[in-house]
């Protein structure tokens, strides 16, 4: 189990919630809305009255589910209708995660636990592109609470470049230097071309904005001493069956 305030940028996640006993309460164009089995509502809510249920996105001409959503209902979709008694959950799904943030105070959302902490995520086969306005798959996330008192399961499968913190300073086979913001997010000093990344073996430079420890350099030294950020990139590729996050893209939200 991943711990909640260790989620990165770029992590390939497990992810999975038990299902719970639930209600149908209608079945529109575009949703499944069902009473929502593990939230309160939220008394001091001054912005947000929630009325104890939740919208699952579906596409309701073909009775399937959204492709970003997570959460499923047996029986499924297709058998359901309203005041249908149901369970939801999720079932074991890999994701990769695409943005992380933290909320001081907690997020006010109209409903309690207020969250600290959104992780938002994209199912295996998924990717955020560069596509036509309008399209609904490739520039949507889902966005995860691990803090909202969903029973979630979450393993972590693979964090590339786990070895580097954000914003580590590197120097790199070539002699090129670099600033880690995240796997696939790095930023070239000499000004030149990021896409291919550092070439390896990586040489850390500094960590926390001042010279790094020799046992922290060599920590990298080691963890780079074979394979490239090619191969990296690779592997977490054939984990997502997805193309990384582009620099910039923000992603929207759903809840």
């Amino acid at each position: 189990m991943i711990e909640d305030a260790d989620f990165r940028v770029g992590d390939v996640l497990s992810v999975a919630c038990r299902f719970t006993e639930t209600r149908v309460t209608r079945l529109g164009w575009d949703s499944l809305v069902l009473e929502w089995p593990w939230w309160r509502r939220d008394p001091d809510s001054e912005f947000f009255h929630w009325n104890g249920q939740v919208a699952l996105g579906i596409d309701a001409d073909a009775r399937v589910w959204h492709e970003t959503g997570l959460f499923r209902t047996e029986p499924p979709l297709d058998a359901l209708e309203p005041d249908d008694v149901c369970r939801v959950g999720v079932p074991p799904t890999v994701v990769h995660v695409t943005s992380v943030d933290r909320f001081d105070p907690p997020l006010e959302t109209g409903w309690l636990p207020r969250p600290r902490l959104a992780v938002t995520v994209l199912p295996r086969g998924v990717s955020c592109r560069d596509v036509p306005k309008g399209s609904l798959v490739n520039v949507t996330g889902y966005e995860l609470h691990p803090d909202d008192d969903i029973p979630f399961t979450v393993d972590l499968l693979f964090r590339p470049y786990a070895f580097l913190h954000h914003g580590d300073e590197v120097g790199d086979a070539v002699g090129r230097a670099w600033r880690f913001d995240s796997p696939w997010r790095w930023h070239a000093f000499d000004g030149g071309a990021a896409t291919a990344g550092p070439r390896w073996p990586v040489t850390l430079l500094t960590r926390d904005g001042t010279p790094c420890t020799a046992e922290a350099a060599e920590a990298v030294a080691a963890a780079t001493s074979a394979g490239s950020h090619r191969e990296t990139l690779a592997h977490w590729t054939r984990l997502t069956d997805a193309a990384p996050t582009p620099s910039g893209i923000v992603l929207p939200r759903l809840r």
